[in-house]
C-alpha cells in the first residue's frame, strides 16, 4: 500500500450546508496516488486522533484532492474553521478504492447522505453512463447533485420527507432504475442499513455491488484494529477484518450484514 504524510495548502473552502463543508487541498503527492474510493487521515491539530474523511475528487494534474465533511464533534468543527491559505496535514491516500469497469459501462451509484462524496471520483469515470442516487432527510441537506450534474451523470435524488426530488429511499430508486435497465455495477456508500438494502437489490437483478464501509478509524493504517467488520470466509465462516487496511471498499458479498 503507497501512502504518504503530506501538509497541503488549503486552496479552496465552500459550505454546502448548516453543517457540511467541502476542502479542495494542494496536496501533489496524495493526488498523484489517489484512486476511487480512498480515504484520507486528516490531523486535526489540538486532538491526538486523525479523522479519517472519503476522497470526494483529485486532481492529478493540478495536485489537488478534495475532501466533503460533515461537522459531528471538536476534530471536524476545527477544521470547519480553516480558512484558504491555511496549511493541513493529511495521511493518504489510503485503504483501497472501488473497482471501475471501462467507462462504456453502465454504473449506478448510490450514496446516503455524507456517504454521497465517494460517489464523485466514480461519477466522473463513467460520466453520462453512470446514474447517481441520492438520498437525504429533507432538502437543506442535499449536497453535490450540481456536481454530478457536471458530469453528464443522470441524477435521481431522494429525500425522507419530500421537499426536494421524489419521497422516498435510495433503494426504492434503485429498485426502479435496475427494473427500467441493464447496469454493469453498483457502487454505494452510507448508512449500514441502507448498503444492506443496496446489496440486496442489486443481487436481486444479478449485478455486482461494491460497498464502501463507514468505521472509526483510530490509526487508518490497520495497526489498532479498532475500525474491524464482521466479512464472510471462504469456508462458511466469519471472521473481523480491518476496514482502513482491507477495505473501505468490499464486494457486497464479502459483508456478514447480520454482524
Amino acid at each position: 500500500m503507497r501512502y504518504c504524510q503530506e501538509t497541503g495548502t488549503l486552496a479552496r473552502v465552500d459550505q454546502l450546508t448548516d453543517t457540511v463543508y467541502s476542502f479542495t487541498i494542494e496536496a501533489p503527492q496524495i493526488a498523484s496516488l489517489a484512486q476511487c474510493g480512498q480515504f484520507v487521515h486528516v490531523l486535526c491539530e489540538p486532538f491526538m486522533l486523525r479523522r479519517p474523511l472519503s476522497i470526494a475528487g483529485f486532481d492529478k494534474e493540478a495536485g489537488t484532492v478534495r475532501i466533503v465533511f460533515e461537522v459531528r464533534g471538536k476534530g471536524t468543527a476545527w477544521m470547519a474553521a480553516l480558512k484558504e491559505g491555511d496549511a493541513i496535514t493529511l495521511n493518504g491516500p489510503l485503504g483501497h478504492g472501488f473497482p471501475l469497469l471501462d467507462p462504456d459501462k453502465k454504473a449506478v451509484l448510490v450514496g446516503g447522505g455524507i456517504g454521497t462524496p465517494p460517489m464523485m471520483p466514480i461519477a466522473r469515470h463513467y460520466g453520462q453512463n453512470a446514474t447517481a442516487i441520492s438520498g437525504f432527510k429533507t432538502a437543506s441537506a442535499v449536497i453535490l447533485q450540481e456536481d454530478f450534474e457536471a458530469f453528464g451523470v443522470r441524477t435521481v435524488l431522494c429525500t425522507d420527507d419530500g421537499t426536494a426530488g421524489q419521497k422516498g429511499f435510495t433503494t426504492d430508486a434503485l429498485e426502479t432504475v435496475l427494473t427500467e435497465g441493464a447496469a454493469d455495477v453498483v457502487y454505494t456508500c452510507g448508512p449500514k442499513v441502507m448498503m444492506k438494502r443496496v446489496a440486496a437489490v442489486a443481487k436481486a437483478h444479478g449485478v455486482p455491488c461494491y460497498i464502501s464501509m463507514e468505521e472509526r478509524m483510530g490509526c487508518g493504517v490497520g495497526a489498532c484494529f479498532g475500525c474491524a467488520c464482521k466479512t464472510k470466509t471462504k469456508d462458511g465462516g466469519t471472521t473481523m477484518t480491518r476496514v482502513c487496511l482491507n477495505g473501505p471498499v468490499f464486494d457486497a458479498n464479502e459483508i456478514d450484514w447480520e454482524g
